[in-house]
């Protein structure tokens, strides 16, 4: 080939070289501009995880575990999952610690492929965990919509001889493909207290800050009895953990302690982890 049919040849995809040249440049300027623009984080030690606890039941006790699986729905540890268990109605509400103080005392344990129930003056009961030819109810949990399949009329008769036998409850356990309750508002709310991180770093599990949580009832339940007062810690706490008034419409008069978090890194969490708090 000649070197003016060289040429000609190459024009047509000359332009397109030079036209792909220069978005590439483009594309690479924006990544150093991000680069160097955007804030880097700073990272402070702020503590030590001294205790990682998991409530299979919810309100019921909790169990001690020294790792942990940090994912979306919760911690899990083993054949554990926080909160997959719930006690509610015959029509499906959700009863808590609120209403039966005593529940704080049930222990739901899983070993084997198998549920544990135990509390004070009560004979153990077991039942598998997987019961696919139970059906599976519609829950109510704090106005959202719920699944849970039920456990059995075993594990009824049990609750109705811990907390009295006029009490129609059912056990129902959370499942993965099953309806859950939808995620919290993700806008921060930034409150005047030093507990409004930003971002946790805890090994590889990074967590993000959602909003503060505000304190009812449950808080004064005593986990060593079982027994509800109806007044500390919320009568003190109301003396100087208020929202703002901008933000009574999200809290009310409800006192503030702890934050809520979503899970923005999943991992594995180990009692003896440094924690660390993330800024921007």
């Amino acid at each position: 080939m000649k070197p003016t049919e060289l040429f000609n040849a190459l024009v047509p995809n000359r332009r397109s070289a030079v036209v792909l040249g220069g978005a590439g440049a483009a594309l690479l300027g924006f990544g150093l501009c991000y680069k160097y623009l955007r804030k880097p984080e700073k990272v402070v030690r702020v503590g030590v995880v001294s205790k990682l606890l998991i409530h299979p039941l919810k309100s019921g006790k909790a169990t001690s575990v020294a790792a942990a699986e940090c994912e979306e729905m919760g911690l899990k540890s083993g054949e554990l999952r926080d909160r997959h268990w719930l006690v509610v109605t015959a029509d499906g509400h959700t009863v808590t610690g609120r209403q039966e103080p005593r529940l704080v005392l049930v222990s739901l344990t899983c070993e084997g492929g198998q549920v544990c129930l135990s509390g004070p003056d009560m004979e153990e009961l077991r039942f598998p965990i997987d019961q696919p030819e139970n059906p599976v109810i519609s829950c109510r949990l704090f106005g959202d919509d719920v699944q849970g399949r039920e456990c059995g009329e075993e594990a009824s008769r049990w609750l109705a001889r811990y907390l009295g036998d006029d009490k129609n409850l059912r056990l129902v356990h959370f499942e993965p493909e099953m309806k859950a309750r939808r995620p919290g508002d993700s806008k921060a709310l930034l409150q005047r207290y030093q507990d409004s991180w930003e971002e946790i770093q805890i090994g590889s599990v990074r967590l993000q800050r959602i909003m503060s949580c505000d304190r009812c009832v449950f808080t004064t339940v005593d986990p060593e009895t079982g027994v509800i007062s109806r007044k500390e810690p919320l009568q003190t706490m109301k003396s100087y953990r208020l929202c703002k008034p901008s933000e009574r419409h999200i809290y009310k008069s409800s006192p503030l302690f702890g934050q809520l978090h979503a899970v923005k890194r999943t991992g594995v969490l180990h009692v003896g982890d440094a924690v660390y708090k993330i800024s921007h």
